[in-house]
């Protein structure tokens, strides 16, 4: 049955894995992961788990005894250091293991403000893995002074969190408005509104100049020239994704690992899945960041290494969780040239179109909103924008038209 090495233990890592396991797979599984810990869900680490609503254990995707109980391989705590092609093995603290497929799930790193500008001093924090999160969470109490930068989803969300815990909150976005990389300025005023009605000094078009600091952050210098006290920064300016060791082995990028349809990079026995990926979708060409994504996509990769021969097709879905608002978002609004607005009561949803074709849609609070605007987008349904603004509208009866 071969062996089958994973190197990356997150979402794609552990469903890829798992997947092969349920599926049937009789041969030898490795997962190996930087982290000391068993593979984890992301999401919830600025959310609950720094809230303090989620204990650890509870982060975990499965129990710790579910790699042992199905005979896989987890080593924790362990770095690749090269993959070598032409003979399939991987080196691993000096060792060499052999593999008949490998499988990279090495997901993204964040971006970090260069030195230069103060991002090495101490108190400058990232949002990525547990060891961000524990590091900064004691600086979380009330009248805590804490700068955002990044107008972003990753921006956002630790704002509310940091709001709702009584820290004073500033967020500085260097474009014009936040969000503006993803979503309609529908989107934005509605959660601009939502952060300034909770406290937070969104501050937009104007960037970072630099922080101040001996060795540890004291302030922010704008590039505007307003200075600013911070006891600590939270940096949230996009990720990258994490492709060293496919890059020094050889294979092709293209924003990541370029796989083709079936989840297979430039070597035949190298595949790659989640963050780290770029994969044909339409007529172009995308990586998506989501955990949805790493989820389908790893396992489509683990039903092909067993003969499945499977295309992934992509639905691209994500959601964003900020104070008592959940937003959820189905499709990809890359070239909209219009968007609708519908308000139910509290729910608000942004319907995304080019011409008359609808791409996608933004639903806060609007849980129906968002599950009819996927099943539509997923049927390649577009209905009149003036019936989707209509709050009479029977949305139900949008499917069956």
């Amino acid at each position: 049955m071969g062996h089958v090495i994973v190197v990356g233990a997150g979402q794609a890592g552990s469903s890829c894995v798992a997947k092969l396991r349920n599926g049937g797979f009789e041969g030898q599984i490795t997962l190996i992961g930087q982290e000391p810990v068993p593979p984890y869900q992301r999401p919830p680490l600025s959310k609950a788990y720094l809230l303090g609503d989620m204990s650890l254990e509870r982060l975990f995707l499965r129990p710790e005894t579910f790699y042992a109980e199905n005979n896989i391989d987890l080593r924790m705590g362990t770095s690749v250091e090269a993959i070598n092609p032409a003979d399939k093995t991987i080196t691993v603290s000096g060792d060499e293991l052999s593999y008949d497929d490998l499988v990279l799930t090495t997901g993204s790193s964040p971006n970090r403000l260069p030195a230069s500008i103060g991002g090495a001093l101490g108190g400058v924090f990232v949002v990525r893995d547990l060891a961000d999160v524990d590091a900064m969470a004691s600086r979380f109490v009330e009248g805590a002074k804490v700068l955002i930068v990044g107008g972003g989803y990753i921006g956002l969300e630790a704002a509310s969190v940091a709001a709702k815990l009584g820290l004073k909150v500033t967020l500085v976005e260097m474009a014009d408005r936040i969000l503006q990389r993803v979503a309609a300025p529908e989107t934005s005023d509605f959660f601009r509104e939502l952060h300034i009605k909770h406290g937070v000094d969104v501050l937009e078009g104007v960037g970072l100049d630099h922080l101040i600091g001996e060795d540890t952050v004291t302030g922010a210098k704008l590039t505007d020239g307003t200075e600013l006290d911070a006891d600590f920064v939270i940096v949230g300016v996009g990720v990258t994704p994490t492709s060293t060791l496919a890059e020094a082995a050889g294979l092709v990028l293209e924003n990541g690992i370029k796989v083709d349809a079936f989840g297979r990079s430039s070597d035949p026995h190298i595949w790659s899945a989640g963050d780290c990926a770029s994969f044909p979708y339409r007529d172009t060409r995308i990586r998506l960041e989501s955990v949805p994504n790493a989820i389908d996509q790893a396992e489509v990769i683990a039903e092909n290494i067993m003969g499945a021969d499977k295309e992934y097709v992509a639905k691209p879905w994500f959601w964003s969780d900020q104070y008592d608002v959940k937003l959820q978002i189905a499709g990809l609004n890359t070239g909209y040239d219009r968007v609708v607005t519908r308000k139910t009561g509290d729910a608000v949803s942004f319907w995304y179109y080019a011409g008359a074709t609808l791409l996608a849609v933004d639903a806060a609070n609007d849980p129906r909103g968002y599950m009819i605007g996927k099943r539509l987008i997923e049927a390649g349904k577009s209905p009149a924008p003036e019936a989707i603004a209509d709050p009479e509208t029977d949305m139900k009866a949008l499917l069956k038209a």
